[in-house]
C-alpha cells in the first residue's frame, strides 16, 4: 500500500471514541448424546474469553485458522448467538441486557455482509425486494416510491445499474451478488458492519473491486468494520488493527503495520511465514515456521496456553498457566510469557 493511502487510512480513524467493546466473551456449544434421553457430555469452546475494542471509523481485522472462533465472535456481536458469558457493549449499551423487542432498534445500527453471496440472498426474491424488505420491516422508508428511489441509489453506490432491481440473484455473477449483499447491509444506515469472509468466495480480480468499494463506503458513510478473514494480504491492505485468534482465544492484537513487521506470538509468526511472496527468488530463500502436530479439538482444548502443544517456545509453565494478555509495546498485546 502506498504511503499516501496508508496515511489517509490512519488519519480517518476516530481513535478517541470507542464504538464497540467486547469483554471476556465466551460461547460454548453443548455436545450431547443419546436419542430418547439426550445428555450433555461436553462443550465445544468456540470462543473462550475474547476481549477487544473497536473505535468509531476503524477497521479491525480478525484472523486465524478455520474453526478458531472468528465467525462465532461475529455472530455473538450480532446477537444471532447467545453468549455463554461476557459483555458486548455497543455505544455504551450492554446488548446482553436487552430483550428481543429492545434489540430491534439496535439491529439497524449493526449489520453483516455474509461470506457466500450464493446462499445469503433469497433466490425467490428480486434484488429490489431483497433491498426493500429491511427498509419496510424497520419502517426506515415506508413510502413505496421513495423506497424504490432509495434502492436505485444503493445499487448505484455499490457499482450496479439501477435496473438490477428487477433481476433475480441467479441472473447475476458472484461479484454482483456480493455487491447486492453490501447494498443490503447499507439499507438501514448502520454505524457498524461485520464483514464475515466477505471476499473469500470471489475471484481475485473481483476481490480487489469489493475491497476498494468497502473502503470507499467507509469514508463516505463513516462506517466501522469488523473484518473477519483468513487472507492476511487483504487484511494488511484494508485494516487499521489486526487481532489473531487461535482455538477460541486471542493471542495477539496490534496495529496492522506493527503486527506484520514485528509479529511476537509464535502462532502469528507461523501464520505470516505461510503467506506466499510473488517473487520466486525471495520465496525460495524464506524460512517457513510450520507448527508441529494438528490443531487440538475445541471440545477438549489443552490446559494452560492452548498453543503450547505446537509451540517451539513452550516450557512446563505453559502447560499449567493460561497466559496473560499483556501490552508489551504501546498498542501491541500478546498472550505469551516467552516473548
Amino acid at each position: 500500500m502506498s504511503a499516501q493511502i496508508r496515511e489517509s487510512r490512519d488519519k480517518s480513524v476516530g481513535k478517541g471514541e470507542t464504538l464497540l467493546e467486547v469483554r471476556n466473551l465466551k460461547k460454548y456449544f453443548a455436545v450431547t448424546e443419546g436419542v430418547v434421553r439426550r445428555r450433555a457430555i461436553g462443550n465445544v469452546k468456540a470462543v473462550d474469553g475474547v476481549s477487544f475494542t473497536i473505535a468509531r471509523g476503524e477497521i479491525l481485522g480478525l484472523v486465524g485458522e478455520s474453526g478458531c472462533g472468528k465467525t462465532t465472535t461475529g455472530r455473538c456481536i450480532l446477537q444471532l448467538e447467545t453468549p455463554t458469558s461476557g459483555e458486548i457493549v455497543f455505544e455504551g449499551v450492554n446488548l446482553e441486557k436487552l430483550d428481543q423487542k429492545a434489540m430491534v432498534a439496535w439491529r439497524q445500527k449493526i449489520q453483516v455482509i455474509f461470506q457466500d453471496p450464493y446462499s445469503s440472498l433469497n433466490p425467490r426474491m428480486k434484488v429490489g425486494e431483497i433491498l426493500g424488505e429491511p427498509m419496510r420491516v424497520h419502517r426506515v422508508e415506508p413510502n413505496a416510491a421513495k423506497r424504490r428511489q432509495r434502492i436505485a441509489e444503493l445499487l448505484t453506490v455499490c457499482g450496479l445499474p439501477a435496473k438490477f432491481a428487477d433481476r433475480y440473484p441467479h441472473e447475476m455473477s458472484g461479484g454482483q451478488r456480493q455487491r447486492v449483499g453490501i447494498a443490503r447491509a447499507l439499507c438501514l444506515n448502520p454505524d457498524f458492519i461485520i464483514c464475515d469472509e466477505a471476499v473469500s468466495a470471489l475471484d481475485v480480480s473481483i476481490q480487489a473491486q469489493v475491497i476498494n468499494l468497502l473502503e470507499d463506503l467507509r469514508e463516505e458513510f463513516n462506517l466501522t468494520y469488523l473484518f473477519i478473514a483468513h487472507d492476511l494480504s487483504v487484511v494488511h491492505h484494508l485494516c487499521n488493527r489486526v487481532a489473531v485468534m487461535y482455538l477460541g482465544r486471542m493471542v495477539e492484537l496490534a496495529e496492522s503495520d506493527e503486527l506484520f513487521d514485528n509479529p511476537m506470538h509464535p502462532y502469528t509468526q507461523a501464520l505470516l511465514s505461510a503467506v506466499p511472496v510473488p517473487d520466486p527468488t525471495v520465496e525460495a530463500q524464506r524460512s517457513h515456521q510450520v507448527p508441529k502436530g494438528e490443531v487440538p479439538s475445541p471440545i477438549n482444548p489443552p490446559s494452560g496456553c492452548v498453543f503450547h502443544p505446537r509451540c517451539p517456545l513452550a516450557v512446563d509453565s505453559c502447560r499449567a498457566q493460561v497466559p496473560e494478555f499483556r501490552e508489551l509495546k504501546p498498542g501491541h498485546w500478546v498472550a505469551c510469557p516467552r516473548v
